[in-house]
């Protein structure tokens, strides 16, 4: 059957039971939401990961419950996706909830809090850490909660166009950066501009922006921000794991039968795994590429990280000493990456280093 087609695969092979048996018995209603994202059609890996969800939910449900996908703009601009869905203008949204920081600063954790956890860490809080909750609990009052569909692992720095020597070079930049690190930033002396992925060429091309970060090789690519700026920085510390969601609307969500639910929930884990997995196979590649085509990869400098760091640890403090919501989000969030770094650095971290000791040595 099709509905079980999504269910074979990894994580949730052991939901197919779970799925399909109460689905038979309560019956499969026709169902038609309207999902908008933040990102564009060109970005065939994060919007093809909400055209992947939708895909795995008529599957589940033999094409009963059908979930319509449109790019930022088509319905909504990129930045209002929480708006929308708060609105209840559409059932759901994919979009990263560090968008809405201004609405509320706990929600930079959602995605990833700058020198925060790589995406291993960042999942396993979420689910096991008490990070969902957390998150939820700051969505509360915009009518909606957040479904985990997707992670870009630790991103790259971005585009400059000049190097970036010392902490000095950072004085007056224009950045478009989204979340959190665009106001540590600021301690620094950059000015972050936030813009919705499809609207950043655009900017760094007429020079609105003199340097610009989205996700890594391959998003970057294909936005062509190699072809307007030279200098590839990283890392992106701060994304060092960032998960992307699906917002539903809690009306809407509650109007579901149970089972329909769980397929939701279900797709949401499938497809968010698919993007990882995506991004880990063509993000090699396309970064060579970068490089062969002129590309400049650099490190940012120890100075200029130590200063972010100290930068970034000021400003958390400071939100949390104003806020409860954000500072036991922050607690959590710090307790759990103390923890999972003790055992990394023995586990991935000896390993991953002494492999690529052993491939150094044979090139």
């Amino acid at each position: 059957m099709k509905r079980r087609t999504f269910l074979q695969g990894g994580a949730v092979a052991g939901a197919t039971t779970l799925v399909a048996a109460p689905a038979i018995a309560q019956g499969a209603p026709e169902i038609k939401w309207r999902l908008t994202s933040s990102f564009p059609k060109s970005l065939d890996t994060i919007y093809g990961t909400a055209q992947t969800f939708a895909k795995y939910v008529a599957d589940a449900t033999d094409n009963k419950f059908q979930i319509q996908t449109f790019a930022a703009g088509e319905l909504v601009p990129g930045l209002q996706a929480l708006d929308a869905v708060s609105a209840a203008s559409v059932e759901m949204a994919q979009t990263p909830l560090y968008f809405y920081i201004g609405k509320e600063p706990a929600l930079a954790y959602a995605t990833g809090a700058p020198f925060g956890m790589n995406h291993r860490h960042q999942e396993s809080w979420w689910y096991f850490g008490g990070g969902a909750d957390l998150a939820n609990e700051a969505l509360k009052p915009f009518k909606a909660h957040a479904i985990l569909c997707g992670n870009s692992g630790t991103q790259m720095g971005g585009w400059f166009r000049k190097e970036i020597k010392t902490v000095d070079d950072l004085k007056g930049l224009k950045f478009r950066i989204a979340g959190m690190g665009g106001h540590v930033l600021a301690r620094l002396g950059i000015v972050p501009q936030q813009l919705a992925g499809g609207d950043v060429y655009s900017a760094l091309e007429k020079g609105s922006i003199d340097a610009a970060e989205f996700v890594g090789p391959y998003d970057d690519e294909k936005l062509g921000f190699q072809k307007v700026a030279k200098y590839y920085y990283f890392p992106g510390w701060w994304e060092g794991g960032a998960m992307l969601h699906m917002i539903v609307n809690d009306e809407k969500w509650a109007s579901l039968p149970k089972h329909y639910q769980a397929i939701v929930n279900q797709a949401a884990s499938a497809a968010g795994a698919w993007m990882l997995e995506k991004y880990d196979s063509v993000n090699p590649a396309a970064l060579k590429r970068l490089i062969a085509n002129g590309a400049e990869l650099k490190a940012f400098p120890q100075p200029v990280l130590e200063a972010c760091y100290n930068a970034t640890q000021e400003h958390l403090n400071e939100l949390a000493a104003k806020s409860d919501l954000f500072k036991r989000t922050k607690e959590s969030h710090d307790a759990y990456m103390k923890e999972l770094l003790f055992y990394t650095q023995i586990a991935e971290n000896f390993y991953d280093n002494y492999l690529l000791s052993k491939m150094r040595n044979k090139t």
